[in-house]
């Protein structure tokens, strides 16, 4: 499980380097790609294939499932890291989620969400007090 945040920085060449408590899980190779609110999703190979999996089981007649499985696809990139840990996002990545040089880390339990910074704090600032504020489940059976 994933959890935490963190925050690396891109080097010149678009190199992440991966918080530490998340690379032995990550060093047998993962997924980027497109995540919602202009964020990355990083999944563990082994956990990609089991996402996938999920999606090939949802009924292509609908076009919401197209429309989702073919942005969430056409923009993964499968990646090793490299011995130092480091894992290079690719442009077309780098600009959908905005990054530049500041980057945050999170762990999202079974996947890696990376954001820009300033793209983070505002997301942050502006759900914080809703979740606080909650009063009804959310998920069901959680809490």
């Amino acid at each position: 499980m994933f959890l935490g945040t963190h925050s690396p920085r891109l080097d010149e060449k678009g190199r992440l380097f991966l918080p530490a408590k998340f690379r032995e899980r990550m060093a047998g190779g993962l997924v980027v790609t497109r995540g919602q609110e202009r964020c990355l999703y990083v999944f563990p190979m082994q956990e990609f294939v089991r996402v996938t999996e999920q999606m090939q089981s949802a009924p292509t007649t609908s076009k919401a499932v197209r429309d989702f499985t073919r942005v969430f696809l056409s923009g993964a990139s499968d990646e090793v890291p490299d011995k130092q840990g480091r894992v290079t996002i690719p442009a077309n990545l780098r600009a959908y989620a905005g990054l530049t040089r500041d980057c945050t880390v999170i762990g999202a339990g079974s996947r890696v969400e990376v954001w820009d910074t300033e793209a983070w704090n505002t997301y942050l600032e502006s759900t914080e007090q809703g979740f606080a504020d909650q009063s009804e489940e959310v998920i069901p059976g959680l809490l």
